[in-house]
Protein backbone atom coordinates (compact mmCIF):
# COMPACT_ATOMS: atom_id res chain seq x y z
CA UNK A 1 0.00 0.00 0.00
CA UNK A 2 1.16 3.50 -0.77
CA UNK A 3 2.20 5.38 2.37
CA UNK A 4 -0.21 8.17 3.29
CA UNK A 5 1.98 11.25 3.66
CA UNK A 6 0.15 14.16 2.01
CA UNK A 7 1.63 17.59 1.50
CA UNK A 8 -0.66 20.06 3.23
CA UNK A 9 -1.18 23.62 2.01
CA UNK A 10 -1.55 25.35 5.35
CA UNK A 11 -2.21 28.72 3.71
CA UNK A 12 -5.06 27.30 1.63
CA UNK A 13 -8.71 28.06 2.34
CA UNK A 14 -9.42 24.34 2.01
CA UNK A 15 -9.47 22.71 5.50
CA UNK A 16 -6.93 20.00 6.30
CA UNK A 17 -9.50 17.19 6.40
CA UNK A 18 -10.59 18.09 2.85
CA UNK A 19 -6.99 18.10 1.64
CA UNK A 20 -6.48 14.66 3.20
CA UNK A 21 -9.72 13.40 1.65
CA UNK A 22 -8.60 14.61 -1.79
CA UNK A 23 -5.16 13.00 -1.40
CA UNK A 24 -6.61 9.57 -0.54
CA UNK A 25 -9.31 9.83 -3.19
CA UNK A 26 -6.67 10.60 -5.85
CA UNK A 27 -4.54 7.66 -4.71
CA UNK A 28 -7.54 5.33 -4.97
CA UNK A 29 -8.55 6.54 -8.45
CA UNK A 30 -4.98 6.33 -9.75
CA UNK A 31 -4.47 2.84 -8.31
CA UNK A 32 -1.78 3.74 -5.81
CA UNK A 33 -4.11 2.37 -3.15
CA UNK A 34 -5.66 -0.83 -4.45
CA UNK A 35 -9.21 -2.16 -3.98
CA UNK A 36 -9.75 -4.15 -0.79
CA UNK A 37 -6.61 -2.67 0.82
CA UNK A 38 -6.94 -1.68 4.46
CA UNK A 39 -6.38 1.95 5.36
CA UNK A 40 -4.53 2.98 8.53
CA UNK A 41 -6.70 3.27 11.62
CA UNK A 42 -7.81 6.72 12.73
CA UNK A 43 -5.32 6.70 15.55
CA UNK A 44 -2.41 5.34 13.50
CA UNK A 45 -2.86 7.90 10.72
CA UNK A 46 -3.34 10.69 13.27
CA UNK A 47 0.00 9.76 14.81
CA UNK A 48 1.89 9.32 11.55
CA UNK A 49 0.89 12.63 9.92
CA UNK A 50 0.35 14.61 13.15
CA UNK A 51 -3.29 15.56 12.64
CA UNK A 52 -6.12 15.33 15.15
CA UNK A 53 -8.41 12.31 15.28
CA UNK A 54 -11.32 14.59 14.39
CA UNK A 55 -9.57 15.74 11.19
CA UNK A 56 -8.83 12.15 10.15
CA UNK A 57 -12.38 11.09 10.97
CA UNK A 58 -13.91 13.88 8.85
CA UNK A 59 -11.77 12.85 5.86
CA UNK A 60 -12.68 9.17 6.26
CA UNK A 61 -16.36 10.03 6.71
CA UNK A 62 -16.40 11.90 3.40
CA UNK A 63 -14.74 8.95 1.65
CA UNK A 64 -17.36 6.67 3.25
CA UNK A 65 -20.23 8.91 2.13
CA UNK A 66 -18.97 8.91 -1.45
CA UNK A 67 -18.32 5.18 -1.51
CA UNK A 68 -14.54 5.21 -1.94
CA UNK A 69 -14.06 3.20 1.23
CA UNK A 70 -16.18 1.02 3.50
CA UNK A 71 -16.00 0.09 7.16
CA UNK A 72 -15.94 -3.35 8.77
CA UNK A 73 -16.94 -3.37 12.46
CA UNK A 74 -13.94 -4.10 14.70
CA UNK A 75 -11.70 -4.42 11.61
CA UNK A 76 -11.23 -0.94 10.17
CA UNK A 77 -11.56 0.86 6.85
CA UNK A 78 -11.03 -0.73 3.42
CA UNK A 79 -10.94 0.53 -0.19
CA UNK A 80 -13.95 -0.18 -2.36
CA UNK A 81 -13.69 -1.53 -5.89
CA UNK A 82 -14.11 1.59 -8.03
CA UNK A 83 -15.59 1.44 -11.53
CA UNK A 84 -13.25 2.67 -14.26
CA UNK A 85 -16.06 4.88 -15.52
CA UNK A 86 -15.72 7.18 -12.51
CA UNK A 87 -12.97 9.10 -14.29
CA UNK A 88 -9.79 10.60 -12.96
CA UNK A 89 -8.83 13.55 -10.84
CA UNK A 90 -7.19 16.54 -12.51
CA UNK A 91 -3.56 16.85 -11.40
CA UNK A 92 -3.00 20.55 -10.98
CA UNK A 93 -0.88 21.72 -8.05
CA UNK A 94 -2.51 25.15 -8.12
CA UNK A 95 -6.11 23.96 -8.34
CA UNK A 96 -8.54 25.17 -5.71
CA UNK A 97 -9.37 22.09 -3.66
CA UNK A 98 -12.90 23.39 -3.16
CA UNK A 99 -13.54 22.46 -6.80
CA UNK A 100 -13.58 18.76 -5.89
CA UNK A 101 -16.07 19.13 -3.05
CA UNK A 102 -19.14 17.09 -3.97
CA UNK A 103 -22.65 18.17 -3.15
CA UNK A 104 -22.69 15.73 -0.26
CA UNK A 105 -20.13 17.92 1.52
CA UNK A 106 -22.94 20.23 2.59
CA UNK A 107 -24.69 17.22 4.06
CA UNK A 108 -21.52 16.20 5.92
CA UNK A 109 -21.04 19.64 7.45
CA UNK A 110 -24.71 19.80 8.33
CA UNK A 111 -24.41 16.39 10.01
CA UNK A 112 -21.28 17.50 11.87
CA UNK A 113 -23.04 20.63 13.12
CA UNK A 114 -25.99 18.52 14.19
CA UNK A 115 -23.96 16.03 16.21
CA UNK A 116 -20.96 18.15 17.25
CA UNK A 117 -22.00 20.20 20.27
CA UNK A 118 -21.25 23.89 20.60
CA UNK A 119 -22.45 26.25 23.31
CA UNK A 120 -23.09 29.81 22.15
CA UNK A 121 -23.54 30.92 25.75
CA UNK A 122 -19.78 30.56 26.25
CA UNK A 123 -19.10 33.88 24.55
CA UNK A 124 -21.04 37.11 23.94
CA UNK A 125 -20.32 37.94 20.31
CA UNK A 126 -22.51 41.06 20.49
CA UNK A 127 -19.99 42.75 22.80
CA UNK A 128 -17.11 41.56 20.62
CA UNK A 129 -18.82 42.99 17.54
CA UNK A 130 -19.12 46.39 19.21
CA UNK A 131 -15.36 46.38 19.83
CA UNK A 132 -14.68 45.43 16.20
CA UNK A 133 -16.93 48.27 15.05
CA UNK A 134 -15.00 50.68 17.23
CA UNK A 135 -11.76 49.60 15.56
CA UNK A 136 -13.27 50.03 12.09
CA UNK A 137 -14.80 53.43 12.82
CA UNK A 138 -12.24 55.08 15.11
CA UNK A 139 -8.98 53.36 14.24
CA UNK A 140 -9.41 52.30 10.61
CA UNK A 141 -6.36 54.38 9.62
CA UNK A 142 -4.20 52.01 11.67
CA UNK A 143 -5.31 49.09 9.50
CA UNK A 144 -3.69 50.65 6.43
CA UNK A 145 -0.24 49.86 7.82
CA UNK A 146 1.53 46.55 8.47
CA UNK A 147 1.19 45.20 11.97
CA UNK A 148 4.04 45.29 14.49
CA UNK A 149 6.06 42.07 14.21
CA UNK A 150 6.12 41.93 18.02
CA UNK A 151 2.38 42.55 18.30
CA UNK A 152 0.31 45.71 18.65
CA UNK A 153 1.56 47.84 21.52
CA UNK A 154 -1.98 48.58 22.73
CA UNK A 155 -2.63 44.87 23.20
CA UNK A 156 0.77 44.22 24.80
CA UNK A 157 0.01 46.95 27.34
CA UNK A 158 -3.37 45.43 28.18
CA UNK A 159 -1.87 41.95 28.48
CA UNK A 160 0.90 43.15 30.81
CA UNK A 161 -1.67 44.80 33.10
CA UNK A 162 -3.98 41.82 33.11
CA UNK A 163 -1.44 39.06 33.76
CA UNK A 164 0.08 41.07 36.60
CA UNK A 165 -3.30 41.46 38.28
CA UNK A 166 -4.58 37.93 37.62
CA UNK A 167 -1.45 35.77 37.46
CA UNK A 168 1.25 37.74 39.26
CA UNK A 169 3.38 37.96 36.11
CA UNK A 170 5.77 40.93 36.25
CA UNK A 171 6.86 42.37 32.91
CA UNK A 172 6.82 45.40 30.64
CA UNK A 173 5.01 45.48 27.26
CA UNK A 174 8.45 45.31 25.60
CA UNK A 175 8.93 41.79 26.97
CA UNK A 176 5.73 40.51 25.35
CA UNK A 177 5.65 38.93 21.88
CA UNK A 178 2.28 38.21 20.24
CA UNK A 179 1.68 35.56 17.59
CA UNK A 180 -1.02 33.61 15.77
CA UNK A 181 -1.25 30.65 18.11
CA UNK A 182 1.09 28.85 20.48
CA UNK A 183 2.81 26.94 17.68
CA UNK A 184 3.97 30.14 15.95
CA UNK A 185 5.14 31.58 19.27
CA UNK A 186 7.08 28.38 19.96
CA UNK A 187 8.79 28.64 16.58
CA UNK A 188 10.13 32.08 17.47
CA UNK A 189 11.13 30.86 20.92
CA UNK A 190 13.09 28.01 19.34
CA UNK A 191 15.05 30.58 17.32
CA UNK A 192 15.88 32.51 20.50
CA UNK A 193 16.98 29.35 22.33
CA UNK A 194 19.17 28.32 19.39
CA UNK A 195 20.87 31.73 19.36
CA UNK A 196 21.50 31.25 23.09
CA UNK A 197 23.18 27.89 22.43
CA UNK A 198 20.35 25.85 23.97
CA UNK A 199 19.69 22.73 21.88
CA UNK A 200 18.29 20.34 24.47
CA UNK A 201 14.75 20.46 25.85
CA UNK A 202 12.86 18.39 28.39
CA UNK A 203 9.10 17.91 28.02
CA UNK A 204 6.40 16.46 30.25
CA UNK A 205 5.14 12.91 29.70
CA UNK A 206 2.23 12.88 29.07
CA UNK A 207 2.14 16.38 27.66
CA UNK A 208 1.15 18.66 24.82
CA UNK A 209 2.22 16.80 21.66
CA UNK A 210 2.28 19.73 19.15
CA UNK A 211 4.95 21.51 21.20
CA UNK A 212 7.09 18.38 21.31
CA UNK A 213 6.78 18.12 17.53
CA UNK A 214 7.95 21.73 17.10
CA UNK A 215 11.09 21.03 19.11
CA UNK A 216 11.64 17.87 17.10
CA UNK A 217 11.28 19.68 13.78
CA UNK A 218 13.77 22.32 14.96
CA UNK A 219 16.34 19.56 15.66
CA UNK A 220 16.36 19.91 19.43
CA UNK A 221 17.44 16.91 21.49
CA UNK A 222 14.34 15.93 23.46
CA UNK A 223 14.03 14.15 26.80
CA UNK A 224 10.64 13.08 28.18
CA UNK A 225 10.21 13.13 31.95
CA UNK A 226 7.22 11.56 33.73
CA UNK A 227 4.62 13.72 35.45
CA UNK A 228 3.42 12.84 38.94
CA UNK A 229 0.81 14.39 41.20
CA UNK A 230 3.24 17.23 42.01
CA UNK A 231 4.22 17.85 38.40
CA UNK A 232 7.39 17.00 36.50
CA UNK A 233 10.11 14.96 38.24
CA UNK A 234 12.86 17.51 38.93
CA UNK A 235 15.40 14.84 39.88
CA UNK A 236 15.26 13.57 36.28
CA UNK A 237 16.04 16.94 34.67
CA UNK A 238 19.43 17.36 32.94
CA UNK A 239 22.42 18.32 35.07
CA UNK A 240 25.44 20.27 33.81
CA UNK A 241 23.79 20.73 30.41
CA UNK A 242 22.33 24.10 29.52
CA UNK A 243 18.81 23.27 28.45
CA UNK A 244 15.14 24.22 28.58
CA UNK A 245 12.22 22.50 30.26
CA UNK A 246 8.62 22.88 29.09
CA UNK A 247 6.09 22.67 31.93
CA UNK A 248 2.48 23.61 32.71
CA UNK A 249 2.68 23.85 36.50
CA UNK A 250 -0.71 25.45 37.24
CA UNK A 251 -2.82 23.00 35.24
CA UNK A 252 -0.77 20.22 33.68
CA UNK A 253 -2.14 18.94 30.40
CA UNK A 254 -3.74 16.44 30.32
CA UNK A 255 -3.59 15.33 33.98
CA UNK A 256 -4.68 18.62 35.56
CA UNK A 257 -2.07 18.25 38.31
CA UNK A 258 -0.79 21.38 40.07
CA UNK A 259 2.85 21.86 41.05
CA UNK A 260 3.03 22.88 44.75
CA UNK A 261 4.94 25.97 45.83
CA UNK A 262 7.89 24.06 47.30
CA UNK A 263 8.51 22.20 44.08
CA UNK A 264 8.20 25.44 42.10
CA UNK A 265 11.13 26.88 44.03
CA UNK A 266 13.06 23.64 43.44
CA UNK A 267 12.49 24.01 39.70
CA UNK A 268 13.62 27.65 39.77
CA UNK A 269 16.70 26.62 41.74
CA UNK A 270 17.49 23.94 39.14
CA UNK A 271 17.24 26.52 36.33
CA UNK A 272 19.59 28.93 38.13
CA UNK A 273 22.22 26.30 39.02
CA UNK A 274 22.06 24.70 35.58
CA UNK A 275 21.97 28.03 33.68
CA UNK A 276 18.78 26.82 31.98
CA UNK A 277 15.39 28.13 30.92
CA UNK A 278 11.91 27.19 32.16
CA UNK A 279 9.08 27.53 29.62
CA UNK A 280 5.88 27.97 31.62
CA UNK A 281 2.75 27.21 29.64
CA UNK A 282 -0.05 28.71 31.75
CA UNK A 283 -2.61 26.45 30.11
CA UNK A 284 -6.18 27.22 31.24
CA UNK A 285 -4.89 28.33 34.65
CA UNK A 286 -7.62 30.97 34.98
CA UNK A 287 -10.37 28.36 34.62
CA UNK A 288 -10.05 26.91 38.10
CA UNK A 289 -13.28 26.01 39.86
CA UNK A 290 -12.18 25.20 43.41
CA UNK A 291 -10.29 27.95 45.21
CA UNK A 292 -8.34 30.72 43.53
CA UNK A 293 -6.16 30.38 40.41
CA UNK A 294 -2.60 29.30 41.24
CA UNK A 295 -0.05 32.18 40.94
CA UNK A 296 2.36 31.88 38.04
CA UNK A 297 5.85 30.43 38.27
CA UNK A 298 7.16 33.51 36.45
CA UNK A 299 6.04 35.72 39.33
CA UNK A 300 8.35 33.80 41.69
CA UNK A 301 11.36 34.08 39.39
CA UNK A 302 14.10 36.49 40.51
CA UNK A 303 16.81 35.39 38.10
CA UNK A 304 15.16 35.90 34.69
CA UNK A 305 14.91 32.16 33.95
CA UNK A 306 11.21 31.80 33.04
CA UNK A 307 9.47 32.29 29.70
CA UNK A 308 5.72 32.63 30.26
CA UNK A 309 3.24 31.45 27.59
CA UNK A 310 -0.42 32.48 27.41
CA UNK A 311 -3.31 32.12 24.98
CA UNK A 312 -6.84 33.43 24.49
CA UNK A 313 -8.27 30.48 22.52
CA UNK A 314 -10.04 28.80 25.46
CA UNK A 315 -11.10 31.95 27.29
CA UNK A 316 -12.53 33.70 24.21
CA UNK A 317 -13.21 31.38 21.26
CA UNK A 318 -10.92 28.81 19.56
CA UNK A 319 -10.65 30.45 16.15
CA UNK A 320 -9.19 33.71 17.44
CA UNK A 321 -5.64 32.26 17.54
CA UNK A 322 -3.99 34.99 19.60
CA UNK A 323 -1.17 33.77 21.82
CA UNK A 324 1.76 35.49 23.48
CA UNK A 325 4.97 34.90 25.37
CA UNK A 326 6.65 36.96 28.08
CA UNK A 327 10.43 36.87 27.69
CA UNK A 328 13.09 37.62 30.29
CA UNK A 329 14.77 40.93 29.40
CA UNK A 330 17.92 39.28 28.02
CA UNK A 331 15.85 37.00 25.76
CA UNK A 332 13.72 39.95 24.64
CA UNK A 333 16.95 41.64 23.55
CA UNK A 334 17.83 38.52 21.53
CA UNK A 335 14.40 38.59 19.90
CA UNK A 336 14.97 42.22 18.87
CA UNK A 337 18.04 41.16 16.86
CA UNK A 338 15.89 39.20 14.39
CA UNK A 339 12.35 40.56 14.81
CA UNK A 340 12.71 42.35 11.47
CA UNK A 341 12.97 38.95 9.77
CA UNK A 342 9.35 38.20 10.68
CA UNK A 343 6.03 39.73 9.69
CA UNK A 344 3.11 39.54 12.10
CA UNK A 345 0.69 36.77 11.10
CA UNK A 346 -1.85 37.58 13.80
CA UNK A 347 -4.70 39.78 12.54
CA UNK A 348 -4.13 43.42 13.41
CA UNK A 349 -7.88 43.99 13.50
CA UNK A 350 -8.36 41.20 16.05
CA UNK A 351 -5.43 42.43 18.14
CA UNK A 352 -6.87 45.95 18.37
CA UNK A 353 -10.34 44.55 19.03
CA UNK A 354 -8.98 42.46 21.90
CA UNK A 355 -7.12 45.47 23.30
CA UNK A 356 -10.39 47.44 23.44
CA UNK A 357 -12.25 44.41 24.80
CA UNK A 358 -9.73 44.10 27.64
CA UNK A 359 -9.56 47.84 28.34
CA UNK A 360 -13.32 47.87 28.95
CA UNK A 361 -13.06 45.04 31.47
CA UNK A 362 -15.05 42.70 29.22
CA UNK A 363 -12.37 40.02 29.20
CA UNK A 364 -12.29 39.86 32.99
CA UNK A 365 -16.10 39.65 33.04
CA UNK A 366 -16.03 36.81 30.52
CA UNK A 367 -13.52 34.85 32.62
CA UNK A 368 -15.82 35.08 35.66
CA UNK A 369 -18.75 33.96 33.53
CA UNK A 370 -16.83 30.96 32.20
CA UNK A 371 -15.75 29.90 35.67
CA UNK A 372 -19.37 29.84 36.80
CA UNK A 373 -20.65 28.12 33.64
CA UNK A 374 -17.94 25.47 33.40
CA UNK A 375 -18.16 24.76 37.12
CA UNK A 376 -21.86 23.99 36.67
CA UNK A 377 -21.08 21.72 33.73
CA UNK A 378 -18.37 19.93 35.66
CA UNK A 379 -20.72 19.24 38.57
CA UNK A 380 -23.31 17.80 36.18
CA UNK A 381 -20.71 15.54 34.56
CA UNK A 382 -19.46 14.28 37.92
CA UNK A 383 -23.00 13.66 39.14
CA UNK A 384 -24.01 11.69 36.05
CA UNK A 385 -20.81 9.66 35.99
CA UNK A 386 -21.24 8.92 39.68
CA UNK A 387 -24.85 7.79 39.29
CA UNK A 388 -24.68 6.01 35.97
CA UNK A 389 -21.10 5.25 35.07
CA UNK A 390 -19.67 4.40 38.48
CA UNK A 391 -19.15 0.74 37.60
CA UNK A 392 -16.87 1.44 34.64
CA UNK A 393 -16.05 5.19 34.33
CA UNK A 394 -13.73 6.86 36.84
CA UNK A 395 -12.88 10.59 36.81
CA UNK A 396 -9.14 11.05 37.48
CA UNK A 397 -8.85 14.81 37.83
CA UNK A 398 -11.64 17.37 37.85
CA UNK A 399 -10.68 20.72 39.31
CA UNK A 400 -9.92 23.02 36.38
CA UNK A 401 -9.74 23.63 32.65
CA UNK A 402 -12.12 22.67 29.86
CA UNK A 403 -11.56 18.93 30.04
CA UNK A 404 -11.01 16.13 32.49
CA UNK A 405 -9.35 12.74 32.48
CA UNK A 406 -11.54 9.67 32.75
CA UNK A 407 -10.60 6.01 32.99
CA UNK A 408 -12.98 3.67 31.17
CA UNK A 409 -12.94 -0.02 32.04
CA UNK A 410 -13.89 -1.59 28.75
CA UNK A 411 -12.79 -4.26 26.32
CA UNK A 412 -13.17 -1.71 23.54
CA UNK A 413 -10.04 0.05 22.28
CA UNK A 414 -9.39 3.70 23.11
CA UNK A 415 -9.83 4.56 19.43
CA UNK A 416 -13.24 2.89 19.29
CA UNK A 417 -14.39 4.59 22.49
CA UNK A 418 -13.35 7.96 21.03
CA UNK A 419 -15.11 7.18 17.77
CA UNK A 420 -18.32 6.29 19.60
CA UNK A 421 -18.08 9.52 21.63
CA UNK A 422 -17.68 11.47 18.40
CA UNK A 423 -20.83 9.84 17.03
CA UNK A 424 -22.83 11.46 19.83
CA UNK A 425 -21.08 14.82 19.42
CA UNK A 426 -18.65 14.60 22.36
CA UNK A 427 -14.91 15.20 21.92
CA UNK A 428 -12.51 12.73 23.54
CA UNK A 429 -8.88 11.83 22.92
CA UNK A 430 -6.88 8.81 24.09
CA UNK A 431 -3.64 8.95 26.05
CA UNK A 432 -1.41 5.93 26.49
CA UNK A 433 1.47 7.06 28.71
CA UNK A 434 -0.44 7.90 31.90
CA UNK A 435 -2.24 4.71 32.87
CA UNK A 436 -0.53 2.12 35.04
CA UNK A 437 -1.13 -1.40 33.80
CA UNK A 438 -4.56 -2.35 35.17
CA UNK A 439 -5.83 -5.83 35.90
CA UNK A 440 -8.52 -5.45 33.25
CA UNK A 441 -8.76 -3.72 29.89
CA UNK A 442 -8.78 0.02 30.61
CA UNK A 443 -8.61 3.18 28.49
CA UNK A 444 -7.61 6.64 29.71
CA UNK A 445 -9.30 9.45 27.78
CA UNK A 446 -9.25 13.24 27.71
CA UNK A 447 -12.92 14.15 27.98
CA UNK A 448 -13.97 17.62 26.73
CA UNK A 449 -17.21 18.76 28.33
CA UNK A 450 -17.10 22.53 27.93
CA UNK A 451 -18.90 22.81 24.57
CA UNK A 452 -21.95 20.78 25.58
CA UNK A 453 -24.82 23.17 26.43
CA UNK A 454 -26.14 22.81 29.98
CA UNK A 455 -29.57 21.70 28.83
CA UNK A 456 -28.08 18.95 26.62
CA UNK A 457 -25.51 17.53 29.02
CA UNK A 458 -27.82 15.00 30.66
CA UNK A 459 -29.14 13.36 27.45
CA UNK A 460 -25.73 13.57 25.75
CA UNK A 461 -23.91 11.83 28.59
CA UNK A 462 -26.66 9.25 28.94
CA UNK A 463 -26.36 8.45 25.22
CA UNK A 464 -22.57 8.22 25.54
CA UNK A 465 -22.75 5.82 28.50
CA UNK A 466 -25.27 3.67 26.66
CA UNK A 467 -23.02 3.55 23.59
CA UNK A 468 -19.92 2.66 25.61
CA UNK A 469 -21.79 -0.09 27.45
CA UNK A 470 -22.63 -1.72 24.15
CA UNK A 471 -25.34 -4.32 24.70
CA UNK A 472 -25.94 -3.26 28.31
CA UNK A 473 -29.00 -1.13 28.77
CA UNK A 474 -29.47 1.84 31.08
CA UNK A 475 -32.49 1.89 33.31
CA UNK A 476 -35.21 4.14 32.00
CA UNK A 477 -35.29 6.07 35.27
CA UNK A 478 -34.60 9.82 34.85
CA UNK A 479 -30.99 10.89 35.48
CA UNK A 480 -30.74 13.28 38.40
Amino acid sequence: MKAIFPYFQYNSEAPLYLQLYHYIKTAILEGSILPMEKLPSLRALSHSIDLSLTTIELAYNQLLVEGYIYSKPQSGFFVNKISAGMGSVRRDEDMDLREVVPLQQADLLSDFEKHGYYDLSCFDFVKWKKCINQVLTEYSHLLLREGDSQGEKALRQEISRYIYQSRGVTCTPNQIVIGAGTQQIMGQLCTILTKMGVKHVTVEDPGYLPVRNIFRDRDFAITSVPVGKEGISISMLPANIRSAVYVSPSNQFPTGYVMPIGKRYELLDWATKNDSIIIEDDYDSELRYFGKPIPSLQGLDRNQKVVYLGSFSTTLFPSIKISYMVLPESMAATFNTFRGDYTQTCSKTEQLTLAIYMSKGLYQTNIKKLRTLYSQKLQIVLSILSNWGTDFITPINSSSGINMLIRVRSKKSSALLCQEASEVGISTLPITTFTEAPAEATATLIFHYNQIPLEKMEPALKELILKWQGEDELESEEIT
